[in-house]
């Protein structure tokens, strides 16, 4: 936790309205979705010191809709994480993004990722999880939300978040896992990690990875997979094989539209198929 007073917490500026600068040039892929039909932007959300921003995503008429977390990558809740939100409220969905490490820093106005690892580093789980909580029950109080509908997905970092999510909130009917940490040291910070909750997962988690993922080996997702196979939920780990880390990131020039549309059609389909519609 940082040393933030309560009055200081609150006043930390908030969300970016474009891309983290660590991820310049933008790539002539990006995806630009609008917010035609739907209520989007930044909100506050309360949390146990203070609040946090997030960004929230919604259709603009209707109530009762089923709620996905949406959780970023190292890079914060910047243009495509929010952009992430409202594609999936144009399904119908209320989608919010928490702003997971407000108390340790404001990573997108840092130039370098080296910057940025340090401070994500100081992030508690148990501080995310929290958050995310808060998050859950914010969008059901105040946007129409159905949390008895709710459903997770995550990217890098929030990868690895999504799994363990998934087995810290027992309302959760389904997450999606996009090239997530699987295995770690053990710290005070960060005790478990997803290889460490895969048998008693009771959620299932469709994980979505890269073959050519230099920053996660897949002789780490096969364990993940094998660990899977003792839980009682019906978990899925696709694997594509020449995909690089972060091929949905249609910013960045790991994009790859083959996997990321394919990804993005399995998204869909296993939230229906398991009660997030």
């Amino acid at each position: 936790m940082s040393k933030l007073t309560r009055r200081e917490f609150i006043a930390v500026s908030s969300l970016t309205a474009g891309f983290a600068i660590a991820v310049q040039p933008i790539s002539a892929n990006v995806i630009t979705t609008d917010s035609k039909g739907l209520i989007a932007g930044e909100v506050k959300i309360p949390v146990s010191d203070g609040t946090i921003p997030a960004y929230r995503a919604m259709p603009a008429l209707g109530k009762n809709f089923p709620v996905i977390l949406v959780v970023q990558e190292i890079f914060g809740v910047h243009a495509y994480i929010q952009d992430v939100c409202r594609r999936l409220a144009k399904l119908g969905y209320v989608a919010i993004a928490p702003e997971m490490f407000y108390r340790q820093g404001d990573v997108s106005k840092l130039s370098d990722i080296a910057q940025i690892r340090p401070i994500v580093s100081k992030v508690p789980d148990a501080q995310v999880m929290s958050d995310l909580d808060a998050a859950v029950t914010w969008a059901a109080k105040f946007s129409k939300g159905d949390s008895q509908k709710l459903g997770i997905t995550g990217f890098c970092w929030g990868g690895r978040i999504t799994w363990l999510y998934a087995a810290h909130n027992p309302k959760v009917k389904a997450g999606v896992a996009w090239y997530g940490r699987l295995v770690g040291e053990s710290t005070e910070l960060t005790p478990k990690h997803p290889i460490d909750i895969a048998q008693n997962l009771q959620v299932p988690i469709l994980g979505l990875y890269g073959g050519k993922d230099t920053g996660i080996p897949l002789d780490t997702v096969e364990q993940m997979r094998e660990k899977l196979k003792g839980c009682s939920m019906n978990s899925e780990i696709v694997v594509y094989p020449e995909a690089p880390h972060a091929f949905h990131a249609d910013y960045r020039p790991s994009y790859r539209q083959t996997e990321a549309k394919d990804g993005w059609k399995r998204l869909q389909a296993w939230f229906k198929k398991n009660g997030v519609a």
